[in-house]
């Protein structure tokens, strides 16, 4: 047996490598054409599907005209006959259609999730430099999806389309003037509908903009939850999620009925064809230039147009819809990462030296960076680790939402967002083509390739999250380590505790982010996480900042051990910490002001035991 819906093969690697991203328009058509074949098998199925709906009416006919006015029932019976068997298939057809529409519509979702996916990790840390997380999650979910319905409506209208044309053809052949009206008036239609698209469109556009608003704000929520509880301020970023969603719901509702408004338009304005086919039929029926069963048929055709009509209708209404979307999804897929690859590979053991702090660091030590400033130091691991520093796309932006402006001054607004958007991009392409600043055994960064400094080094900061999965994925990801090898580092993060706390052990669950587990917990678990992966560079952020006194001594006292003959960085000011250093670098204004070991430094320079003064009485307060 076989599992429904089938296995779903969307898009090869070839296919995802180079979407066409050069307008909204042309992405909703490499959509297309990617497919191809299927789009083609379904607008044939299309096709035959709606083939009896055109062809009854003739069929029909010419029972009538052929066999039940002419009293010759063996006429009368054959055309039935065939009319049922015309039926038989176009039920036959909408079986292989429908098949095939859920079969286009999962590989256009599908494969825009693998490219949402593969362009994500490709950016890695860039992705927050060029769009929100949650406009990253509704390209995802709601666009994917979006994708899919236009591909399967376009697949449709092409069937559509053929069973039009060969109507009309038909009708031609019959009647000149009727097949004319119909020819010319069709096109008259869908243009007559074609002022309501644009204010669907933007009203389309300016809530799914706002939805994505929506997401992203709920994503910050559930993510600092415990410290607005903490801070008192649930009721302040609930209120702005109330507010959030009232506009999501008002913009909802106006795109709603700009929708209606169209999809009115499609039945009034196909009823019209109809009562004008109707009337002029007959007319022609009482000229004489139509028999009794040729007018049933033009009644029948001019039935049938209203189906294929409202069937353009609905595809203009998703074509709008897919280019909302896309519009949002190309300014993702076309993002690329701001600097080439080099081509030499990083050595083992590497000796590092960022040139502007000037802090060096020798293979197999345990070097500890005390800096009066955080950021400082935290912008030396983005250095040393080859990051970009850290920001979050659209921060700066004005509070007031582009879609709550109306013409000139929306255009203006849009354009200044991509303006922005096209200068950080630019500024980060600057940055990446000049040397980086910071070499391994006197090679600058840039000049070898990123799978090799990223095997060799590894950044771990306080931000670092844990997954959704088993504790025993959150600790091992790759499920490459055996069970002793994670217990090992368990014990050298101090976190036992955590385990033993977890009703099943390591098949427990946890939830996103680690909601379940305290602040404490988590940063052991990332601190676990980052030990068991073994790098070769291991640099590590304020990794005991969030732990009890005790529980830091205990990691203290095992971290220099466990990591004994490879490289560690660590970036704080733990007094703890300081004295299990090999060296220690100090820090002043971002620059090394002096290293050496901690009894030194301390004896020697004031402003340092300042800086570990703040370090002790910020662990007598935990």
């Amino acid at each position: 047996m076989h599992d429904f819906p089938p296995r779903i093969d969307a898009y090869t690697r070839a296919e995802t490598a180079r979407p066409d991203t050069r307008s909204p328009a042309r992405f909703l058509l490499w959509t297309l054409l990617v497919q191809s074949d299927v789009l083609a098998a379904l607008a044939i199925a299309g096709l035959a599907w709606f083939l009896p709906s055109a062809l009854s009416p003739y069929l029909l006919g010419r029972t009538i005209d052929a066999g039940i006015l002419r009293g010759d029932w063996a006429a009368t019976a054959g055309w039935a006959g065939l009319l049922a068997l015309v039926i038989l298939v176009g039920a036959a057809s909408g079986i292989v259609m429908h098949t095939l529409a859920v079969r286009g519509w999962l590989i256009s979702l599908y494969g825009t999730q693998k490219l949402v996916t593969r362009k994500s990790v490709q950016l890695g840390h860039v992705l927050n430099r060029r769009l929100p997380t949650g406009e990253v999650l509704s390209i995802s979910s709601s666009d994917s999806d979006i994708f899919g319905g236009t591909f399967e409506v376009v697949a449709r209208a092409l069937g559509a389309l053929g069973a039009f044309v060969l109507v009309v053809v038909m009708m031609m052949n019959t009647s000149p003037l009727l097949g004319l009206v119909v020819l010319i008036a069709a096109p008259l239609l869908v243009v007559g509908a074609a002022p309501v698209l644009r204010p669907l469109n933007a009203a389309q556009t300016a809530e799914r903009t706002q939805n994505g608003e929506l997401t992203s704000m709920a994503a910050d929520i559930v993510a600092g939850l415990r410290i607005l509880r903490g801070i008192g301020g649930e009721k302040t970023f609930g209120d702005n999620y109330e507010t959030q969603s009232q506009r999501v719901r008002r913009l909802g509702v106006t795109a709603g009925t700009w929708q209606a408004v169209v999809e009115t338009l499609s039945v009034l304005l196909s009823g019209l064809l109809l009562v004008v086919l109707v009337w002029l039929g007959s007319h022609e029926m009482v000229a004489g230039r139509l028999t009794l069963g040729q007018l049933i048929s033009f009644v029948g055709y001019a039935i049938f147009m209203v189906w294929p009509l409202q069937t353009m209708f609905e595809m203009a209404q998703k074509w709008v819809r897919g280019l909302v979307s896309a519009r949002k999804t190309i300014v993702l897929l076309g993002s690329e990462l701001p600097w080439t690859d080099g081509v030499r590979e990083m050595p083992a053991r590497p000796a590092l030296h960022d040139l502007e702090s000037g802090v060096r660091v020798e293979p197999g030590e345990f070097l500890v960076v005390v800096s009066a400033d955080p950021d400082a130091s935290a912008a030396l691991a983005d250095r040393l680790g080859r990051y970009l520093p850290t920001v979050q796309a659209g921060s700066d932006e004005e509070a007031e939402s582009e879609d709550e402006l109306k013409g000139r001054a929306a255009r203006r607004a849009r354009a200044e967002k991509e303006r922005r958007r096209i200068e950080a991009a630019r500024s980060d392409a600057e940055v990446a083509e000049r040397p980086w600043g910071v070499t391994a055994d006197g090679v600058d960064y840039q000049h070898y390739t990123m799978a090799s400094l990223r095997e060799r080094i590894l950044v771990s900061d306080a931000g670092s999250q844990v997954f959704a999965g088993t504790f025993q994925q959150a600790v091992d990801p790759l499920g490459t380590h055996g069970r002793e090898q994670a217990e090992q580092v368990l014990r050298t993060a101090s976190a036992e505790d955590v385990f033993e706390s977890l009703p099943q052990g390591w098949a427990s669950r946890i939830d996103e982010k680690g909601r379940g587990l305290s602040g404490g917990q988590r940063q052991r678990v990332v601190l676990a996480r980052a030990l068991l992966a073994d790098p070769e560079v291991l640099i590590l952020v304020e990794p005991t900042s969030a732990v009890d006194a005790h529980t830091e001594e205990a990691i203290a006292g095992r971290l220099a051990d466990h990591r004994r003959g490879r490289t560690t960085v660590v970036m704080t000011a733990s007094p703890l910490l300081v004295h299990s250093a090999d060296r220690v670098s100090f820090l002043v204004d971002g620059r090394q002001a002096a290293a050496g070991s901690h009894p030194q430094l301390a004896a020697e320079h004031a402003d340092y035991r300042a800086v570990m003064n703040r370090g002790m009485e910020a662990d007598d307060e935990h």
